[in-house]
């Protein structure tokens, strides 16, 4: 006897039944958008980060605008101008536990820039000169020896570099140069020169092996070496990266605190000398922050500091990013000077032709 129930057969069941495929690309479209979202909420969480982190700078350095009671020891005009001596006249100096404090930031702007400089200097040529030959000389086996070689001084905490620069490196350079000073601006510059290296050069090496091999190839066969192909194609082809990498590089000597802070002297002394000894923007903050009286002028000077120094590395990377692109753009042939000619004359009558 047959029941008012449909039986299912094998066949119906099997024709009915998720095929693997389709089972699979449900869980592939939940899992792309699992990814998603994660990948969202990262990239809001690290903008989040960003803007938080200048917030509280920007906050707690705002006082130094608005505080009447903190204007009494400083203001914004006598952090750039300079201050009456101890001994009569004016000078530049930072000495925020004196009496009365004395908060001229020039001399750490001018000690920053010092060791900035001389870090940029040296690091820069060895790391654009070792991505060169690396990428358009070297074998294959010296270049995966190379590589990793300098890019392993990434991994080495700054901690480490200034150790060695105020035990080792320091003692060394003044012994041959007889210098005054044992700690001054060339050995911190030194000393930021091995932390800036890896950057440039990665980034470097990378643009310069992202250049088409074509490129090369037409250079060689026009009768060009294999020098004047790496001078004249291969460079110029990848100084968007370069420059990008130099811009890193210059951000991360700005912003370096633990190897400034052994092997520069601390002494914030305004001269242009590179054998002087030097206190930089971040040095500064580290050693004194923790000294300075919450609330107090000395607390909100150093975040005034910090603020500074932010805006500085935004604005730089933000000009360096602006050049990029447009040397990019001139370099695809999007950004073409076209001269203005004046319109020809239109002989309008006998008197005009």
């Amino acid at each position: 006897m047959r029941t008012g129930r449909l039986l299912s057969s094998p066949e119906e069941e099997r024709l009915t039944r998720p095929s693997p495929f389709a089972r699979r690309a449900a869980r592939g479209s939940i899992a792309d958008v699992l990814a998603a979202w994660t990948i969202k909420i990262c990239a809001t969480l690290a903008i989040a980060s960003l803007v938080l982190i200048f917030v509280f700078i920007g906050r707690e350095a705002l006082p130094i605008l608005t505080s009447e009671e903190l204007h009494e020891e400083v203001d914004v005009p006598r952090l750039f101008l300079p201050q009456p001596g101890e001994e009569g006249g004016s000078e530049f100096a930072w000495r925020p536990v004196s009496t009365p404090p004395r908060f001229s930031i020039l001399p750490l702007f001018v000690g920053t820039l010092k060791a900035t400089l001389i870090a940029l200097l040296i690091a820069i040529p060895l790391a654009v000169g070792a991505a060169i030959f690396t990428s358009e000389f070297a074998p294959s086996l010296a270049r995966e020896i190379i590589k990793p070689s300098i890019e392993i001084l990434a991994g080495i905490p700054s901690v480490v570099i200034g150790f060695f620069v105020l035990m080792v490196l320091a003692g060394w350079l003044q012994s041959v140069f007889g210098w005054t000073f044992r700690l001054n601006a060339v050995t911190a510059g030194v000393g930021l020169s091995l932390a800036v290296i890896p950057i440039v050069y990665t980034v470097s090496e990378d643009a310069l092996s992202s250049v088409p091999q074509t490129y090369r190839e037409g250079s060689i066969a026009m009768g060009a070496t294999r020098w004047q192909t790496a001078w004249r194609i291969a460079l110029p082809a990848a100084s968007p990266g370069i420059l990008a990498a130099c811009v890193l590089g210059f951000g991360r000597a700005v912003g370096e605190t633990m190897i400034v802070l052994m092997a520069s002297g601390n002494a914030a002394v305004l001269s242009f000398a590179p054998t002087d000894s030097i206190l930089t923007f971040s040095a500064a903050i580290a050693s004194e922050l923790g000294d300075a009286v919450h609330g107090g002028a000395h607390y909100h000077v150093l975040f005034f500091i910090g603020a500074f120094l932010f805006v500085l590395t935004f604005v730089t990377n933000l000009a360096g990013q602006w050049w990029v692109t447009r040397l990019g753009r001139k370099l695809r042939g999007e950004l073409v000077y076209v001269p203005t000619m004046p319109s020809p004359h239109v002989a309008t009558g006998p008197g005009d032709a």
